[in-house]
């Protein structure tokens, strides 16, 4: 943690380089226009919501996707987000790199938390869709699990919403998915 606190950036703030020169050390960092944005740790129910999403898509997976989490996306130099779960073209994961650009990324999936309210309803949704990544899943907790799924609009460059699953993820796109909204519930919710 010391060496991250004595690194700083140059005067017109924060790069995508500069995360490079940052220490491996399990801290989640995105950078929003040249300002470094740390997150604190996951509660347990994202955590688990995360996993059995994964796994649940991973099963019906197209053989050219690839889902996976923790990989950032690098929107620009000064722009760089780490979706909660997220699906790349194949081809980006062969790279198997740090990060993906967002022509590599078919979905994104952001799971609200308590401090990243604005940042996952408003914030990435509008920058991811800036960028051109065609579907974006919001995932709220308050009041049950409900996935908010929404397609990008090329013409408007902003996302549609296309559906609210409450109970069961039923689409036809990014491929034939199904998956009961139970089965991503953790336990002690049910």
């Amino acid at each position: 943690m010391t060496a991250a606190l004595e690194f700083f950036p140059r005067g017109s703030g924060w790069t995508t380089d500069d995360l490079e020169d940052l220490p491996d050390d399990g801290l989640r960092r995105e950078l929003l226009d040249g300002v470094l944005l740390v997150s604190p740790s996951p509660t347990d129910i994202h955590q688990i919501i995360a996993g059995r999403l994964m796994v649940a898509l991973e099963e019906t997976c197209p053989s050219d996707l690839q889902v996976t989490q923790g990989v950032e996306i690098r929107i620009g130099p000064t722009r760089s987000f780490i979706p909660d779960v997220q699906v790349a073209t194949d081809e980006a994961a062969q790279r198997r790199g740090r990060y993906y650009t967002p022509k590599e990324i078919v979905l994104a999936v952001e799971i609200v938390s308590p401090t990243s309210l604005a940042m996952d309803r408003v914030m990435k949704p509008a920058l991811y869709a800036s960028a051109g990544i065609p579907y974006y899943w919001r995932i709220e907790t308050t009041n049950g699990i409900v996935v908010h799924a929404q397609k990008l609009d090329p013409e408007l460059g902003a996302y549609r919403p296309v559906e609210l699953f409450d109970a069961r993820i039923r689409t036809l796109e990014p491929w034939p998915i199904d998956i009961p909204i139970k089965r991503l519930t953790p336990r002690h919710l049910l």
